[in-house]
């Protein structure tokens, strides 16, 4: 897509369109970039990431980043984050989703190097298996949503999917910490960033489809979607940016209509 963009940037400036009519060209047409674990990344057979449905609803393109198995610090210190910052440019939108796997503490000799420091601060740890400095989930979500603002994009932090709420037959929407660091660490990052409740979107989708439909859209475990559940998983958001469920987005204005409603 920046290679199309850059294509039309180049044909405009040699037609004679000034270098404020070519960035205005280079805007028009934003890219949405995903940057998240497997809830969020293309899966396999019975299962899939949300972020692959996401497309069917804007109307500009998707590049999904997100990657299986994946925290806030191993995404970041596998150079993921950067990854993306090299490739965004002005006008961008890129939606932050972490939490799955970002539990725990990295203190002991079995840290899996996904384990963020508890806290949600300045806090840090040290690994007990290689010694590095572990910071916090909002460290490595802040860090990265300022690198993209800093490039010109736009970042939604989004909250995490929920597990599977009507397990066992009984609905319970208890969030994990991680809903609320996201929410703090759109707030410190400022201008520029803002945030989308996808907990209590999809909380709200899973009360509306009950315990059957629920569960049916969970066919290997509690985390984890089928390409439907995927699909109204993504519906979800599009229809939290669509209503401004937590204040708007820049993203609204590119939701195809009619909007999404699931819930």
């Amino acid at each position: 897509m920046l290679f199309t963009s850059n294509l039309v940037a180049v044909a405009l400036a040699a037609a004679g369109v000034g270098a404020r009519s070519v960035d205005i060209a280079r805007q028009a047409t934003p890219t949405v970039y995903l940057a998240g674990d497997s809830t969020m990344a293309k899966g396999a057979s019975p299962i899939d990431g949300w972020g692959q449905y996401l497309g069917k609803y804007l109307t500009v393109p998707v590049v999904n980043k997100a990657i299986g198995g994946r925290s806030a610090r191993s995404f970041s210190n596998e150079g993921r984050f950067t990854e993306i910052e090299k490739l965004v440019a002005k006008g961008d939108i890129v939606v932050i989703e972490f939490g799955h796997n970002d539990g725990g503490s990295p203190n002991s000799a079995s840290d899996n190097a996904r384990s963020d420091c508890p806290g949600s601060g300045s806090e840090t740890c040290v690994s007990g298996k290689t010694g590095e400095t572990v910071y916090t989930f909002n460290y490595y979500i802040e860090k990265a949503a300022k690198s993209y603002i800093a490039k010109g994009a736009s970042v939604i932090i989004s909250s995490q999917t929920p597990n599977n709420l009507w397990e066992g037959g009984k609905y319970s929407d208890g969030a994990s910490r991680f809903v609320d660091y996201a929410a703090k660490a759109a707030k410190n990052v400022g201008t520029g960033a803002s945030f989308v409740d996808h907990f209590r979107a999809a909380a709200k989708l899973y009360l509306k489809l009950g315990n059957t439909k629920t569960n049916a859209i969970y066919p290997k475990d509690h985390t984890h979607t089928s390409p439907e559940g995927a699909d109204l998983t993504a519906q979800a958001f599009a229809q939290a940016v669509s209503v401004d469920f937590n204040g708007t987005t820049p993203l609204k204005q590119y939701i195809k209509s009619p909007a999404p409603s699931v819930w």
